[in-house]
């Protein structure tokens, strides 16, 4: 059995093939470091996260993607994967803020069931122009990475989410 949170989450399957970690991904709303598999409600989320990418050549450049693979509902998710955001030209030691942003942050707001948002972060082996999709669902992060040739992910993070007053659980009526 894998302990590995993205296997288990069922991201490393759903969005990602297997890769090895090989960059440190600090993702940070308010303040608050994210851990794989944490739970967040819409309101804590609904600012874009400081991205932290650890390391001390400025000259290495990568490219996040934020997805929503479970999007409109993790039963039945025909939009999958959902873009949320897209930074690319992120140098090493800095944030997203210094990289170019193509598809601007949108809150995850969740209407059904429990969703995954999935941080993926893949380094650039060069600066070039990557273009915004045309729409922000059925977005797919394998074939992303194909046609810009970005290879395997270096790194990546997800958190769970529901609407805010969601109980986490099936409710039952007496």
């Amino acid at each position: 059995m894998s302990r590995d949170p993205l296997v288990v989450g069922n991201v490393v399957g759903d969005i990602l093939d297997p890769f090895i970690k090989s960059a440190t991904l600090r993702v940070l709303y308010s303040n608050r470091e994210l851990t794989n598999g944490s739970e967040l409600k819409p309101s804590q989320v609904a600012n874009e996260p400081r991205i932290e990418i650890a390391g001390r050549d400025m000259r290495t450049l990568y490219t996040l993607v934020m997805v929503d693979p479970d999007s409109p509902s993790p039963s039945n998710p025909t939009k999958r994967e959902y873009l949320q955001w897209l930074v690319t030209d992120i140098p090493e030691s800095t944030n997203a803020s210094f990289g170019n942003e193509i598809v601007s942050y949108e809150s995850p707001k969740p209407t059904a069931g429990i969703h995954r948002f999935v941080f993926v972060l893949f380094r650039q082996s060069v600066q070039q122009t990557i273009y915004a999709p045309g729409w922000r669902q059925n977005f797919n992060t394998r074939d992303f990475s194909a046609l810009y040739n970005l290879g395997p992910p270096v790194a990546a993070v997800f958190f769970n989410c529901q609407r805010e007053n969601g109980c986490g659980g099936r409710r039952y009526i007496r």
